[in-house]
């Protein structure tokens, strides 16, 4: 799961609800929409705090930041049921946070979906191209999740029917390696990370772990779009092969950045280096619709 480096608001942050057709969504805004929204979906396990630290270096880049809990995810409600988190549902709430966060003449959001928030990206892609200004998939792989993490998410699906969240998160934390000194996790982070494993509805995360080992390969698909695609990962990945998120972005024709130094997590690893590439890319975004 993606860590935060820290969790108390940067100056010039709120915490709010966005209210949608489709219900209220718990989320995290800094900046005024100078040069544009971008709207920041979390991945598996996440929430709209894994991109606290792109919150400060996209506001002074003149772009309104905001970063969502996914229905059932830490802060925003969801149903008890599975099928609630079909990936087309979670799409259309995606659709409903888009519409709600268009500017006054109608230019639509950027959005940036991280691992499994890229495919739920693509999904509303996919059903509404002109719904975004933009796509850009953070360490999101083109299909199915790597051997390992498959029988990790399986793994954590069957635990999940037959236990309750306090069990399984003790269970993880168990089989967790110790931290050295120098890295170890400030004790507000580590409370945080329970705080919201509780807070998850073990509905969407059953659901989505299946997601994750079921996903097709949409890449054909999304290519066929007038939309400007950007496939950012770190240097290495552990979820997805970085050199099929390379193939994946060649056959998309995308805008392509690696960011030195990061793993899965361009936006806790290196936030002021991923800010920068996501601010660079939706500055020639237009430009890119034009052609």
């Amino acid at each position: 799961m993606s860590k935060p480096p820290f969790v108390a608001l940067p100056a010039g942050a709120e915490a709010l609800l966005i209210e949608t057709p489709r219900g209220e969504f718990a989320a995290l805004r800094a900046g005024r929409p100078v040069r544009g929204t971008a709207l920041l979906l979390p991945g598996f396990t996440g929430s709209k705090e894994d991109f606290i630290a792109l919150l400060e270096p996209l506001a002074a880049a003149g772009y309104r930041a905001v970063a969502v809990d996914g229905r059932g995810q830490y802060e925003s409600a969801g149903p008890a049921d599975e099928a609630g988190y079909a990936q087309d549902e979670l799409a259309g709430d995606v659709l409903a946070l888009a519409t709600a966060l268009a500017a006054p003449d109608g230019t639509p959001p950027h959005v940036v979906g991280h691992s499994l928030g890229g495919h739920i990206a693509r999904a509303a892609a996919l059903r509404a191209p002109g719904a975004f200004s933009s796509l850009t998939l953070m360490s999101s792989g083109p299909g199915i999740v790597c051997a390992e993490q498959r029988s990790r998410a399986k793994l954590l699906g069957d635990a999940l029917v037959t236990h309750d969240m306090e069990t399984v998160w003790q269970a993880m934390r168990a089989f967790d390696p110790p931290e050295a000194a120098e890295a170890r996790t400030p004790a507000e982070v580590t409370e945080f990370l329970h705080r919201r494993w509780l807070g998850t509805s073990p509905a969407q995360l059953i659901a989505t772990a299946r997601q994750l080992c079921e996903e097709p390969d949409r890449t054909a698909e999304l290519a066929g779009l007038p939309l400007p695609v950007h496939v950012l990962t770190g240097t290495s990945d552990y979820v997805w092969p970085v050199a099929e998120m390379d193939d994946m972005a060649l056959r998309l024709r995308a805008h392509r950045t690696v960011v030195d130094g990061a793993d899965h997590s361009p936006n806790v690893d290196r936030p002021v280096e991923t800010a920068t590439a996501l601010a660079a890319f939706w500055s020639a975004a237009p430009a890119a619709t034009a052609g």
